[in-house]
Order: C-alpha cells, then structure tokens, then sequence
C-alpha cells in the first residue's frame, strides 16, 4: 500500500469571463501513511474535493508534486498515472452512475480492470453490494434507487478491486443516519484490514465519534491537522 505525499501542491483555475485565479487549494504540505484514515473538513468551496482529486492522481496540480511511495507520479506520462490510479478506489461528490445501464454493467467496467480468476465477474459484483447493504439491485437502474441506495452503489463500485485506498468524497451525505453510521463502521473494519481511507465529510456528529485524523481547510490551505481530532479541529 503507498504512502501519499504533497510537497507545495495547489491548484488553480481561469476563471471566466474576467480570466481571474481561483486558487482552489495552494501551498499544500501533507504526508498520509498506509493504513491511515483521514477526515478531510472544511466549509464549502474549501477545497476539498480538489484535494481528493489530487491526492488520488484523478487531477494534476498546478504547482507542486504528488508523490505515492516517494514516486512522483506528477512527473509521468497520463498512461502511467493511469496505472497507478489503479491502487485507488475513488468515489466523487457528484454521482457518475450510467442511468441507462443496469446496476451489475454499472459496476463490471470497473470490475474487469482486475480480472480474478477465482470468481466471476457477477459473483465479484454480488459480494461488493452486499457488503454495502445492497445484495438485491444487481439488475435494477439508478432512476429505481433513491439516492442513498445510489451512494453505496458508487462505495461498492469502488471497493470492488481490493484497492489499497479509499478515497470517499461526502459519501454519507443522502444517507439517513442509521446507514451512514452503519457505513462509518464498516469502512472502520476496512481501514483495521489495512486499507487507506481518506474521506471528505459534514458529518460533524459522525467525525467525532470515530476520533480519527482530521484535516481542516480553509481557504485552500491546510489549518489543523490533528490526531484523534474532533470535526473543525485546528490545533
């Protein structure tokens, strides 16, 4: 499992139609170790999702260097990027399921990245729903789930290949409180199997409950970085 590192990493954005900045995240120093799990908080326009997506190779910075086992993954070519965005299980803010394609196609284009020859793909694609609470959707669209049920699809979808992270983008936020908890703690015996998480959360009630590394944005930057921290810790 790779270590993560950000040296001065920030990312800007041409704003139109005055061509402005917008310095979305800037001056970025953090190290996340394997086995870490780490809540990323912060108002919204933060930059929490620009975060996510540099720290999981979805996005290259602007300034700066992303290193995953003290390789720099910002100085390579798109193809080898895209090997090694293989290590991560990602799921973003916004949901990305197909609506015209069945909950099991939804998920077997990603589950045939990592061909396993001990399962089938359909048996592979069973086993990731049921362990988000999902065993019975395999042939059923996005438009007949709610939300939520669409949110966990997205979570097994991204655990579906054993990655070595998880990266997790405001995951619970349609869930009624009783399926995120139960979600919280299945991601916490995820992480004690030795998978990375990293996830992006309001859920102010649940972050303190779980008193795990909690990293604070502000404006772009990194203003507290505690261990066992409470939601908005600084210090």
């Amino acid at each position: 499992m790779p270590q993560i590192r950000l040296e001065g990493v920030g990312k800007d954005y041409l704003q139109e139609p005055d061509r402005r900045i917008l310095h979305a995240v800037r001056e970025i120093d953090l190290t996340i170790e394997q086995g870490d799990f780490v809540f990323i908080t912060g108002s919204s326009g933060a930059g929490k999702s620009t975060l996510l997506q540099l720290l999981s190779c979805e996005m290259q910075p602007t300034h700066g260097a992303v290193y995953l086992n003290n390789i720099n993954v910002t100085a390579m070519s798109r193809r080898q990027r895209e090997r090694r965005r293989m290590c991560f299980g990602y799921v973003p803010q916004l949901p990305t399921l197909v609506r015209k394609r069945t909950i099991e196609q939804n998920l077997s284009a990603v589950a045939a990245l990592r061909p396993d020859r001990s399962q089938s793909l359909t048996a592979r694609i069973q086993k990731a729903l049921r362990l988000v609470g999902l065993g019975d959707v395999l042939q059923r669209y996005p438009v007949e789930l709610s939300q939520g049920e669409c949110r966990r699809v997205e979570l097994a979808r991204a655990i579906i290949n054993n990655p070595e992270v998880l990266v997790l983008d405001e995951l619970t936020a349609n869930l009624d409180e009783d399926t995120a908890w139960d979600l919280f703690l299945f991601l916490s015996e995820v992480n004690h199997l030795g998978t990375t998480i990293v996830m992006a959360s309001h859920a102010k009630n649940f972050v303190n409950l779980m008193r795990r590394r909690v990293i604070t944005l502000v404006d772009g930057r990194i203003l507290g970085d505690v261990q066992k921290g409470r939601y908005g810790d600084v210090v």
